[in-house]
């Protein structure tokens, strides 16, 4: 049985597939969305909710065009999530500590350039900015504009506000073959049913390669899987996100406190490890003492779409003219999300781009 009746389908219930149908939808277009289990529960879901990329000087100006896009954006979009859903995305801004010392040239260089205000602290300075830190570093770089956001509530608002919106989101329906004939994606098979649209979206984050298998047989997405645990503290007990060593700690509004990550390249393995948890536990507690008292309410792994230099690629195939591709965000999905998911809805409609969309075009085959 074929399903037909959409303009556009999307393959991915993540917080980009979500955010692009909702871009779509507001410009009038019919869209389904297929999710192989349920929506915002993989990477979505598992991950910091940080709303800058890690180091953001680290990375090339594709990546930083799209972070700032999204820096701009999020406190509208969680505001009318809120408002809309009854789901508050807690966008919470408590500024990030940066201990790089190292680095605070390069630092200092990116934020007058994507004008982003920043400040280095000495050790009396990062205390009295986090009080709960054992031991600061002789200088720490300070960004106080940047926030966080609760990525499981975020995900939460969105599928309720798309559904509220008229997208039609399939979940527990795995794509099994993706059919192209002359040029063209004629209809996706499922587990469950068989669709057609006039355009399709790839949006299915470390799974996106396995689907495009036989149609970007080298497309430079795979899984990277990262552990992370949750305390239990008092609202306000750590104030503010502070990243050291490619560690990051994130303070929730209600007293959750996250910490993370690994990085460790496993393929489609989500196991945890009783190892890892104690190595993360030890860490965040040498940072923070306070949370040697604070009971570990979770531990979990997701799965990042691991790409090169972490550019996603954001882009219409360059032979399949009704196939685009959305995946490849890496650590930086939740920030990347929102102009990634804009820049696509702009690509899918023939619209004028937020951004050049050149950098993130699929690189052609030799």
């Amino acid at each position: 049985m074929v399903h037909s009746a959409t303009d556009i389908l999307i393959i991915g219930g993540g917080i980009i597939g979500l955010l692009t149908a909702k871009f779509l939808s507001e410009e009038g277009h019919k869209v389904t969305l297929l999710e192989r289990k349920q929506p915002a529960q993989e990477s979505s879901w598992a991950g910091g909710g940080i709303l800058s990329p890690l180091y953001p000087w680290r990375y090339p100006d594709s990546v930083n065009q799209l972070a700032q896009w999204g820096h701009q954006y999020y406190p509208t979009l969680a505001n009318s999530l809120r408002q809309q859903t009854h789901i508050d995305p807690e966008y919470y801004q408590t500024g990030l500590l940066i201990a790089a010392p190292d680095e605070i040239d390069q630092a200092q260089t990116w934020a007058e350039k994507f004008g982003h205000s920043i400040g280095i602290l000495d050790e009396s300075e990062t205390l009295c900015c986090e009080p709960r830190l054992k031991k600061p570093d002789p200088a720490t770089i300070w960004l106080p504009d940047v926030a966080n956001i609760r990525n499981p509530r975020l995900g939460q608002s969105l599928i309720k506000s798309v559904a509220l919106s008229g997208v039609n989101i399939i979940p527990d329906t795995e794509v099994t073959q993706i059919v192209q004939s002359q040029g063209r994606i004629t209809e996706v098979r499922t587990t469950n049913h068989t669709y057609s649209a006039s355009q399709y979206l790839v949006a299915a984050g470390a799974w996106s390669s396995t689907l495009l298998k036989n149609i970007l047989p080298d497309f430079p997405v795979y899984p990277m899987k990262g552990q992370m645990i949750l305390f239990k503290t008092k609202p306000g007990e750590i104030k503010r996100m502070l990243l050291k060593e490619d560690r990051y700690i994130i303070p929730r509004k209600d007293g959750h406190t996250l910490f993370g990550s690994t990085l460790e390249r496993v393929g489609f393995d989500k196991a945890t490890s009783p190892t890892t948890k104690t190595e993360l536990a030890s860490i965040a507690q040498d940072w923070f003492p306070v949370l040697k008292t604070a009971p570990i309410v979770k531990h979990w792994a997701g799965l990042r779409p691991a790409s090169p230099e972490g550019i996603p690629t954001i882009a219409q195939h360059p032979e399949i003219k009704n196939l685009f591709i959305n995946a490849g965000h890496f650590r930086n999905g939740v920030i990347l999300g929102a102009a990634s998911a804009q820049l696509m809805s702009n690509l899918i409609l023939s619209q004028t781009p937020i951004i050049d969309p050149t950098p993130y075009e699929i690189a052609p085959t030799l």
